[in-house]
């Protein structure tokens, strides 16, 4: 209402006025005149040909002007207050090539939404997995083979190598590729996820049943460790990282995994983590569009 009448008063004329506001003059002169009967003063003296303020639509106008720019500003503020987005998104990852992916993404989208930010935890599949479940993480990385059926996910670029670390004096360290022969004849550190543990198997072939495993675990850095000093070879996937003494020597035949990008199909996100998903789907799609 006082938009209209700062219209009018601006104009000095009932039918301008309408035709700016889309009204037609007859609803426009309704609204004025339901205006002057909620204050019980007169705001205008009409003529023939133009309206003029009395010294109480004068004053309404200052403080009318007032209001507007108020309202205005506020609305603006409110607006800009929705528009940047804040909070925080919990994500899973475990060790692996595509967390630098994984950065890419989670730069890309702080860039836009600085006021974000990111708890990451890190663990194998499953440990994500369960914290997904349990509400404590809103999306995770997760290395295949993983049962994703309860999940919403999109797969992310590249594909992980498998190989074998493996001291420097070692005879191995010399080989460009290692097969199941070679790894079925020296002591071996698995990943402790069953999953995993089986897809090396089947990698094995009939070499499986002669494997000398020394230890499982998760944490490459401890696993690293423990191989230089004992001399078990590593099975891992190659994270482009130095360990001194040791060395990555890639399986042949070759054998990779992949990675997704998951969470809960049925669950409630904050506006940070709605945003980061929405995000996360539109990033990968484009990402693959422009690799292709």
């Amino acid at each position: 209402m006082l938009k209209y009448f700062l219209l009018v008063a601006r104009e000095e004329n009932i039918t301008k006025a309408a035709n700016l506001l889309h009204l037609t003059q007859p609803t426009l002169s309704r609204q004025l005149m339901q205006l002057e009967e909620e204050l019980g003063v007169q705001l205008f003296r009409r003529s023939k040909h133009r309206i003029i303020l009395t010294e109480e639509g004068m004053l309404l106008r200052r403080r009318a002007e007032e209001i507007v720019a108020l309202a205005d500003k506020t609305k603006d503020d409110l607006q800009r207050r929705e528009q940047q987005l804040s909070g925080t998104v919990a994500v899973g990852s475990g060790e692996l090539q595509s967390s630098r992916f994984l950065a890419q993404l989670l730069t890309a989208f702080q860039e836009k939404n600085p006021l974000v930010s990111f708890a990451i935890y890190s663990g194998n599949s499953d440990n994500i997995k369960e914290r997904i479940e349990r509400g404590l993480l809103d999306v995770g990385l997760l290395q295949e083979p993983v049962d994703i059926t309860k999940y919403r996910f999109v797969r992310t670029p590249g594909r992980e190598q498998w190989g074998v670390l493996v001291r420097e004096d070692s005879e191995l360290a010399s080989r460009e590729r290692v097969g199941p022969a070679d790894l079925a004849a020296v002591p071996l550190i698995l990943p402790e996820r069953e999953t995993v543990q089986n897809e090396l198997l089947n990698w094995f072939g009939p070499y499986a049943e002669r494997l000398h495993v020394t230890a499982t675990g998760n944490l490459l850095y401890n696993l690293a460790s423990l191989a230089r000093d004992c001399g078990s070879g590593v099975l891992t996937l190659n994270l482009d990282c130095t360990y001194p003494g040791l060395r990555f020597v890639p399986l042949d035949p070759a054998l990779e995994s992949n990675t997704v990008l998951v969470w809960k199909k049925a669950q409630t996100f904050s506006a940070a983590a709605a945003a980061f998903l929405t995000f996360s789907e539109k990033y990968i799609s484009e990402y693959n569009i422009w690799s292709f």
